[in-house]
């Protein structure tokens, strides 16, 4: 299995646990999880992201073989095109994930499309997560708002060459991204973390919808529990070669895994 939603370092607002590559292996381990695609939760806060992106490279340099790094940028921030190539030619790392609503930016300003573009340009998939935790428990210092179904609709269709992992989220069956001949770019993947294979059964409608093709598994570890992910892949009414999909044959193709 490859989770392509986890995260390692510090968070500015709440303490997390099983954050440190061994911590985070470790658990890994008891969940039966091979590999997993993590970035800096400590960047979604720093000023400077490029910091957090350092130590997340410096942190896992000896469990490269199980854990894939993508790098945080603010595109809004000085520098962003130096901290791109160090990124991906010097650290390695395989894909972007964005922040706009913590950046204080918008999906389709000029500086996020550019930085999105070069992104693509570099074959980095790049991820935006719809929360990174429940804004019912956020901090009083901040008052920052889920992304919206629509902000995900404006940057597909902005920048069809990139490839979206939008993740974190739920809900998309209601909107334009998890319906049929919608019309939008098939350049997106769903990430499963926040969806039920049982109440409602999201993922299985958005296989139907979208094809299997592009749905993703993540469990946001360690924001979140694995268990509900794992219970929604297993309890998937889905043959098992479409399961083998979405646990890992996916995330492979979109990494160049």
């Amino acid at each position: 299995m490859i989770d392509i939603n986890a995260y390692l370092g510090h968070f500015a607002f709440r303490q997390l646990r099983h954050n440190t590559a061994e911590a985070l292996l470790r658990l890994m381990d008891s969940r039966r999880i091979d590999r997993a695609v993590v970035s800096s939760a400590a960047a979604i806060t720093y000023r400077n992201a490029q910091s957090a992106n350092e130590e997340l490279a410096a942190e896992i340099k000896s469990h490269r073989d199980r854990l894939i790094p993508f790098a945080v940028l603010n595109p809004a921030y000085a520098g962003w095109r130096h901290d791109l190539r160090v990124c991906s030619e010097e650290f390695g790392m395989r894909g972007l994930r964005i922040y706009p609503h913590w950046h204080a930016y918008k999906v389709d300003d000029a500086v996020c499309l550019e930085l999105v573009r070069e992104a693509a340009a570099r074959k980095m998939p790049v991820s935006i997560p719809f929360r990174v935790e429940d804004r019912r428990q956020q901090s009083w210092l901040v008052d920052i708002p889920d992304m919206t179904q629509q902000e995900a609709i404006r940057i597909a269709r902005a920048v069809p060459e990139a490839q979206f992992i939008f993740g974190n989220g739920s809900g998309f069956t209601g909107s334009e991204l998890g319906r049929k001949n919608n019309g939008l770019p098939a350049n997106y993947s769903i990430e499963i973390s926040l969806l039920s294979s049982l109440a409602g059964n999201e993922v299985g409608q958005i296989i139907e919808n979208l094809g299997a093709e592009r749905v993703l598994f993540g469990t946001g570890m360690p924001f979140h529990y694995a268990d509900g992910a794992l219970v929604s892949l297993q309890a998937l009414d889905a043959p098992a070669a479409t399961k083998s999909k979405i646990a890992e044959g996916n995330a492979r193709r979109l990494l160049g895994l």
